[in-house]
């Protein structure tokens, strides 16, 4: 797992260390509007994330891959995770302070997450499970080119009735979509 630059912000491989600044960042009540809650402490964060170290399942069969997202300015913003199974897909998620909404922060972020998953990890099939209600989240992904998954698939994907799956599935030589 590699730090993946761009031109307005990196992805940093999540780590232990990061949890008092992200502490910060996912204590923003605004984040939880449709689900979830922020963490306990700082204690409990940095106990998760060293979890997340391992960066694979228990039993071998996923990689866990979480980045936080640094801007220019040096400050975190949130943080891209993916989870990678064998048969080439990946659920992505992400979590951004309401403070970096709409700026295009998180599209950039999760665009450049699936670029290093199609090309280090030959991932073909992205898939995103939300709360339907979600709307920024449903927005953010449509700006990607995720599109409403079938019925077959969703059922398959989604554990709650008031989830929506999206899907997005490209060759492993196309590009991710770059909407304007």
């Amino acid at each position: 797992m590699k730090t993946i630059a761009t031109p307005s912000l990196t992805l940093e491989p999540q780590l232990a260390v990061h949890a008092p600044e992200m502490f910060s960042v996912l204590s923003d009540p605004a984040i939880y509007e449709f689900e979830n809650q922020p963490p306990v402490n700082v204690e409990w964060l940095t106990t998760r994330f060293e979890r997340l170290e391992r960066r694979t399942s228990p039993d071998g069969s996923e990689h866990w891959l979480n980045w936080v997202i640094r801007l220019e300015s040096g400050a975190l913003a949130g943080y891209v995770q993916a989870t990678v199974n064998a048969d080439r897909t990946a659920y992505v998620a992400y979590e951004l302070s309401s403070r970096y909404w709409r700026q295009g922060i998180g599209s950039n972020a999760v665009r450049a997450m699936m670029q290093e998953l199609r090309d280090s990890y030959g991932v073909c099939t992205f898939l995103a499970v939300l709360k339907t209600r979600n709307f920024r989240s449903l927005g953010l992904l449509q700006k990607l080119g995720f599109e409403p998954a079938s019925e077959a698939l969703a059922a398959q994907h989604r554990d709650e009735s008031d989830e929506s799956v999206m899907v997005l599935a490209w060759p492993v030589n196309a590009s991710v979509h770059h909407a304007r």
